[in-house]
């Protein structure tokens, strides 16, 4: 053993070696926390504890398994197979199968997931003859589940006078019957929820102190990894266990705490010296994963954090390149940005794909990433969730632009019928179907004709299924007349789909409304860029035979090819890369606009900005847009105060960055990039004396393009548009004029832009201003 404490460094080595009480290891990102981890509970049993008797709790059952299967290297598996390891859910799980008739189960009791939960309030709200769309299930479920996490049983709710004018403001004053109710048919059927595993142990401890008495003799010895990511339930049934004997070690990162949307708790880390004065303090501050330049940018952003254990991370690695900061024109130009620079790296590195990840932080953003890195040829997975195409709420509005195209499209028929509710259920599409196999015809033609069919339904049903009909054929009716964008957006809105995601106010609705803004936002981009192009007619026809072949593109030829990476900031915890790009560095997208206005919401933001940074191990770029494309229109964007907060000498500025960031970056020693090649692979070091402003390094025919004065926009004069001139397009950026044809309405120029390439545009249409 003790070659195998030779290997730690000397913080490592003391916070593995100390046992004598309570002790506190906050562990940097890369500090090797798995390896204290491991070594620790192999020492606890060579000092002699039992394996039975050591309690090592988790968030997931990855880390759970990694760490057993290293304690399994280092003393037998024969020993290691003992250990109480685990998550939180499966050790309390286990607990209380044990223990189920004390709290009124039997210990063959089954558990629902977060389905079977949706599923039964569901069947409540329906029972209760309740407003699916006031009462909904996801926003429901959310409610109960926080209750349970706070402790708070149905009875504890509906006494609680706060919680019920809470529910009343809100239009939902039957929530605390629902949560009643529900609570008695899980119980009524032997059937936890999720939840309920901790909130029945601590009802268990609760309520039978031999019980617990029995569970502190047996576990002398508590570990519990990522501690900062604790709720209520889990601190309380951690401090139960531990109140006997403060024999718990807590190992995590204040820095990292990132999840109070799901509970987490940072006062549970910050505060544990108070919950246990007598503990030791350790702190793992060397990263072994990043350059110097990366740890150092990380620690000059979280230091502005005013609620944090204070700590300096340090890398004794490469110093390594500077953190690149990028700006672009527009969402699109940042998609294309971040594609060529990966194509730039990968050949110039000859690294492989999977050494990058793009980093968001909302899911909505993944559609521009997406389609940049496609018309690369790059290929990309989307990490803990689905291609921005497949997710449901884009392939049911898909599904109904599928069916006013091709109204025979039996899938798309089924998926819409129904969608949002009315009243066309399961019953109905089943009779619908058994008429269309017995006349050979499609579910389309039974639907618009039933009475031809001998449909056996209703007047109520039929009347539902003829308005379903026009509906459908109002939209087909517009096919010709109105533009691929104007009519997705005729659908969105009539068909119900918009009005039924903005009701739902949950986190879950919230994310499917930013994704349906988003495909709006993808389908005008599309019509206009064809229209700058000279296509007329753009229908949406044209945007589902594109989004085909993408979709075509998306799917995976072989699960070992490896691929770009793509996750939300959240999701990439935990993992880390090569080289790291994070997008969006905005105001109101990161920090997000309902997090701002809060200093725990903001200081929880740069928290997650921290985490994004110390992904990276060699190579960061952080970018943002001048634009983005929200909410049916293009609005004007501002850097996210978050760049401000990072020491300028561990950043690379692209000179284009510049003017987009007055008043964000201090007037010191920086580092600019030179963008003369438009692919913007070429980096030049720029050592600019203090107090002056940065020079800015451009190519000739780009020069001083940041204070030029606009000469012609779109929709003017574009006979001033000559071979030569510089302009600055709304989406694609910067570029050059090589070529003007035509005459007057039918005036086209070619320009090659920076990052975007070579387009064609109809001047008429094209939204630009000339710089230069």
């Amino acid at each position: 053993m003790n070659e195998l404490l030779n290997l730690l460094n000397n913080q490592q080595r003391a916070a593995v070696e100390y046992n004598d009480g309570p002790s506190l290891i906050i562990a940097g990102a890369g500090s090797g926390k798995t390896r204290v981890l491991t070594y620790k509970i192999a020492y606890l049993m060579q000092q002699g504890y039992h394996p039975q008797s050591i309690l090592a709790l988790t968030f997931t059952n990855k880390a759970a398994r990694e760490m057993k299967e290293r304690i399994a290297q280092i003393i037998g598996w024969q020993y290691a197979r003992y250990l109480w390891m685990g998550t939180f859910h499966s050790i309390f799980s286990r607990i209380l199968r044990t223990e189920a008739e004390r709290i009124g189960f039997t210990s063959n009791f089954t558990i629902f997931d977060s389905a079977d939960s949706r599923n039964l309030i569901k069947t409540i709200i329906k029972q209760y003859q309740l407003d699916d769309k006031v009462y909904k299930p996801a926003k429901v479920q959310s409610v109960i589940s926080n209750a349970k996490n706070a402790l708070i049983s149905p009875q504890m709710y509906a006494q609680n006078k706060e919680l019920v004018e809470y529910d009343q403001r809100a239009k939902t004053p039957v929530i605390k019957d629902i949560y009643r109710e529900y609570n008695n048919r899980l119980k009524a059927s032997n059937t936890m929820d999720f939840d309920d595993l901790l909130f029945y142990t601590n009802c268990l401890f609760r309520d039978h102190p031999d019980v617990l008495k029995s569970y502190q003799e047996r576990f002398q010895f508590i570990l519990v990894d990522e501690y900062q990511d604790t709720n209520f339930a889990q601190y309380l049934v951690v401090k139960q266990l531990a109140d006997a004997h403060h024999k718990v070690c807590v190992v995590g990162d204040d820095a990292q705490s990132i999840y109070s949307f799901r509970g987490a708790n940072i006062d549970n880390i910050l505060k544990f010296k108070e919950v246990y004065p007598e503990a030791k303090l350790f702190k793992l501050e060397q990263n072994y994963r990043s350059t110097q330049n990366i740890v150092n940018a990380a620690n000059s952003l979280i230091k502005q954090n005013s609620g944090q254990i204070k700590k300096t991370i340090y890398s004794e690695n490469d110093e390594g390149e500077r953190i690149e900061i990028a700006s672009a024109f527009s969402d699109f130009e940042e998609g294309v940005i971040v594609s060529n620079k990966i194509w730039d790296i990968r050949r110039e590195t000859k690294s492989s794909y999977s050494d990058f990840v793009i980093l968001y932080r909302t899911n909505a953003q993944s559609r521009i990433f997406e389609e940049a890195l496609r018309k690369k040829n790059i290929p990309y997975r989307i990490y803990g969730g689905l291609s921005f195409y497949q997710r449901k709420e884009i392939k049911d509005v898909i599904a109904y632009f599928r069916m006013v195209v091709n109204p025979y499209d039996e899938e798309a028929f089924k998926r819409v019928i129904n969608f949002p509710t009315r009243g066309l259920g399961a019953t109905t599409l089943n009779k619908i179907a058994d008429a269309a196999r017995l006349h050979n015809v499609s579910l389309w033609e039974v639907a618009r004709s039933p009475l031809d069919y001998n449909l056996n339904i209703n007047a109520g049903t039929a009347k539902k299924l003829r308005d379903f009909c026009e509906l459908i054929e109002s939209f087909i009716l517009d096919l010709r007349n109105l533009s691929a964008y104007e009519l997705a957006t005729k659908i969105v809105k009539q068909s119900g789909i918009a009005s039924d995601a903005y009701q739902d106010q949950t986190p879950e609705g919230m994310s499917r409304q930013e994704n349906l803004q988003e495909l709006l936002g993808g389908i005008h981009e599309f019509c206009e860029s064809r229209q700058e192009e000279g296509i007329e007619g753009i229908g949406l026809i044209d945007f589902l035979s594109e989004v085909s072949l993408l979709s075509d593109q998306d799917t995976d030829k072989e699960a070992s090819e490896e691929k770009v990476t793509m996750m939300t900031i959240h999701a990439a915890k935990g993992l880390e890369f090569k080289n790291v790009f994070i997008v969006g560095l905005e105001e109101d997208l990161f920090p997000s606009a309902m997090a701002k206005d809060e200093y725990k919401g903001l200081e929880e933001e740069r928290r997650l900005f921290y985490v994004a940074i110390t992904r990276a191990k060699q190579f960061c770029m952080i970018t943002y847009a001048k634009s983005r494309f929200r909410n049916g229109q293009i609005n004007a964007c501002n850097p996210s105060r978050f760049l401000r907060d990072i020491d300028t000498s561990y950043l690379n500025v692209n000179a284009g960055v510049i003017s987009g960031l007055l008043g964000t970056f201090s007037r010191q020693d920086i580092q600019t990039k030179d963008t003369s090649k438009y692919s913007g692979s070429a980096t030049q070091r720029v050592n600019t004396p203090q107090r002056e402003e940065p020079v800015i390094q451009r190519r000739s025919n780009f020069v001083n393009a940041k204070n030029a004065t606009p000469k012609a926009s779109a929709g003017t004069n574009s006979n001033e548009v000559k071979i030569g001139a510089i302009i600055k397009h709304e989406r694609f950026g910067v570029g050059k004029v090589t070529a003007v044809t035509g005459d007057i309405d039918s005036r086209k120029a070619t320009v090659e832009f920076e990052n975007s390439g070579i387009k064609q545009l109809l001047l008429k249409f094209a939204r630009f201003e000339i710089i230069g």
